[in-house]
């Protein structure tokens, strides 16, 4: 049955086209990808000045598809999951809908098969609607096929090919998609998702599928810890021999990050659509404003260049931070030297137990711990737009039973440490410590606590210290994905004076794992000998 409602297509309209006998992506000695270039090329251009035109996929689009479509030797389609990245206005929303269709009711389609286009707002994914309905408005043999219902955004395939499949736009709010059974899935610009509710909701729901496809089209995320950037990162491993996983597929243009940012041969890595139907003027003047205007270029080389650079200026480059993430071998430190660094959060927030480990050549193992209240841990990663949860499961975040952080529980972990290492200070901010010391008096724990003040008089050393063993590569801090996101967070203030601070209030989100290290590092500092001139060393002895 039709589906009904405002906007659909009257039964009395339907079956007046008379449809070619072969079509074009039915003739014979077709690969399958050449069945799915073929009845993509069958569909109209709906605007621009080539609106009417047949579309014409570009070397680059059809590279992508033979990748995403190829048969094994059994005559299936390995790839389940596909992800193109590129700038944007690269014509992405208008391949992803050419290809929705096809799974809809052309050569990939399958008798009742569930077609989605997902994005962050209902609005955004409705983009992709709008361009198949008006895809299937200039096609009138498959629109004949069809019934497209506007007021819910819904499309049904009634004969032919796919009939009785739907397609309907989805938003990121993934509470009620775990009811679907998704043939295909088109995940627009999940750079830009809060959390990875919908993409995992959609990417489980497709088991009862013979071979579902999921695809996501987008630019990079700006942070490491976004799904998106998870997506890039795994296809890489892939593409490089180090994971062998035939069913993911990655095809990624993007400017390698020394690049020129400014030089148009750069352009063209991430947008190979320019001087085409990318217009080379548009990004030359963007180009142009990111030069002048250094708030501009975060945002340039993101949405232009596709890299992985957040919109705000951040304290800590990426490239170096991640040239510390040597490997820590957590046994080894057993009885070792260590300094650390408490910074307490609020009652349902994160806190941060960051120790440091100084070795003979001046370099620190890092070794973080992170705690948060077990209690609507999956609201406030929703919240902040981070895999809290995830990293909990992953044993990244302790969580602590109840609605708020238990004092007494941190206080455990803390003299455990002190005998477990050779503690010789801990920094704490005095925020909230009195609790911590009755507790640790309540056990019996003696630690050599000192406090360190938040402000610029104390903290610039700490900044200047950090600076220092990051760029200089001093630090080995094993990747631990919660401390990344904190670096890359951070940002700082200055005062009159020039004094530095990391700033909480400035952050684009936590960064109480850097500020621990700071205090860490910078009580370490403290703490060295002092090395007495050469001359006077010899009067000594």
């Amino acid at each position: 049955m039709a589906l009904r409602g405002v906007g659909a297509k009257p039964l009395s309209e339907r079956g007046k086209v008379d449809g070619r006998e072969v079509l074009p992506w039915n003739e014979p000695g077709l690969s399958r990808a050449d069945r799915v270039i073929a009845f993509c090329e069958d569909l109209p251009i709906t605007a621009g000045k080539l609106a009417g035109s047949s579309m014409q996929l570009r070397e680059w689009q059809r590279e992508f598809i033979r990748a995403v479509y190829a048969e094994d030797t059994a005559g299936r389609r390995p790839v389940r999951t596909a992800v193109l990245s590129m700038g944007r206005k690269n014509g992405k929303t208008q391949l992803a809908a050419a290809l929705a269709l096809c799974h809809l009711l052309g050569p990939e389609a399958e008798p009742r098969g569930e077609v989605y286009s997902c994005a962050l707002t209902r609005d955004q994914a409705a983009k992709l609607y709008a361009e198949m309905a008006a895809i299937l408005q200039g096609h009138p043999e498959l629109d004949d096929r069809c019934n497209i219902v506007r007021f819910t955004k819904q499309i049904e395939v009634l004969t032919g090919d796919g009939a009785g499949s739907i397609y309907s736009a989805l938003s990121a709010d993934a509470g009620s998609k775990l009811g679907l059974s998704p043939s295909f899935v088109v995940y627009d610009e999940l750079g830009s998702a809060p959390n990875r509710a919908l993409f995992d909701a959609m990417d489980t729901a497709s088991g009862a599928r013979d071979n579902p496809l999921m695809m996501v089209i987008s630019t990079q995320a700006a942070a490491d810890h976004a799904v998106m950037s998870e997506l890039v990162d795994y296809g890489l491993r892939v593409q490089s021999g180090d994971v062998a996983d035939p069913s993911f597929h990655l095809t990624l243009y993007a400017a390698p990050e020394d690049a020129d940012p400014w030089e148009p041969a750069t352009w063209l890595l991430a947008n190979p659509a320019i001087g085409d139907f990318r217009s080379l003027e548009d990004v030359q003047r963007q180009a142009g404003q990111a030069r002048l205007v250094p708030s501009k270029e975060a945002a340039f080389r993101n949405l232009i260049l596709n890299q992985r650079v957040s919109a705000v200026s951040r304290f800590i480059h990426k490239a170096e931070w991640d040239a510390n993430a040597g490997t820590v071998d957590a046994a080894s430190l057993d009885g070792r030297e260590c300094y650390a660094g408490l910074d307490l959060g609020a009652t349902r927030d994160l806190t941060a137990f960051v120790m440091v480990f100084p070795d003979e050549k001046g370099r620190y193992d890092v070794l973080a711990r992170f705690f948060m209240p077990e209690a609507n841990i999956e609201d406030r990663s929703n919240e902040d737009r981070v895999p809290y949860d995830l990293w909990a499961k992953q044993g990244h975040i302790t969580l602590i039973p109840g609605a708020t952080i238990d004092p007494g529980f941190v206080a455990d972990v803390l003299a455990n440490a002190a005998s477990r290492y050779s503690m010789q200070a801990l920094a704490y901010d005095r925020w909230r410590i009195e609790d911590l010391k009755r507790e640790l008096g309540l056990i019996g724990a003696a630690l050599p606590i000192t406090p360190f003040g938040q402000g610029f008089k104390d903290f610039s050393p700490a900044v200047d210290m950090l600076e220092r063993c990051v760029a200089e590569k001093l630090l080995r801090h094993g990747g631990n994905p919660v401390l990344n996101m904190c670096a890359a967070n951070a940002v700082v203030t200055r005062d009159p004076a020039g004094g530095r601070k990391l700033d909480k209030s400035k952050a684009a989100g936590r960064i109480d794992g850097l500020v621990a290290l700071a205090m860490a590092l910078s009580i370490s500092k403290r703490h060295e000998p002092e090395t007495l001139p050469a001359c006077l060393a010899e009067l000594v002895a």
